[in-house]
């Protein structure tokens, strides 16, 4: 089995079945990250004890890629500390824009699943709205968009 079909397994398996999805009581950081030249949208509630990512969980109408990464990303992220979790935003981030050497040190796991999506430059802001919806999350950011101005997903990948 090649990366690609084990990349479209993935996307598949948690497009239908997405981990964490819904709504999370008792959230103490939230954000909501948009993108609008897709339409995607991802409502991210997590509760953090002592600096660590308790619970967590999301919803919104994404396309299959973005609810994937959402997906995946909560359960990665799931009981790491908010420095674990941050350094791992950061890897995905370089990933997907074909910053990060795979075959380096790294944190991402099954995540490396994703890596392919460098390779479709319209997709990249999909699989990494999750991701930057969760770092304002833990930022206290109420709200991010794929599209504005100080947007560090914007300058590294163009307009999608």
């Amino acid at each position: 089995m090649n990366l690609k079909s084990i990349y479209q397994e993935v996307i598949l398996d948690h497009n239908r079945k997405p981990r964490n999805y819904g709504t999370l009581d008792n959230a103490n950081h939230h954000a909501v990250g948009h993108n609008p030249l897709c339409g995607d949208r991802i409502d991210l509630a997590l509760h953090m004890e002592e600096e660590h990512i308790d619970r967590i969980a999301f919803h919104g109408e994404s396309c299959a890629i973005c609810k994937a990464s959402a997906s995946m990303m909560t359960t990665v992220v799931k009981g790491k500390s908010r420095i674990e979790a941050e350094t791992v935003i950061k890897e995905f981030r370089e990933m997907v824009i074909g910053n990060l050497d795979l075959s380096g040190p790294h944190h991402l796991g099954r995540l490396a699943v994703f890596a392919g999506v460098r390779d479709l430059p319209t997709r990249v802001k999909c699989a990494i709205l999750p991701w930057h919806t969760l770092q304002a999350a833990l930022n206290s950011v109420a709200s991010i968009s794929t599209e504005t101005a100080d947007d560090s997903i914007q300058a590294a990948t163009g307009h999608a």
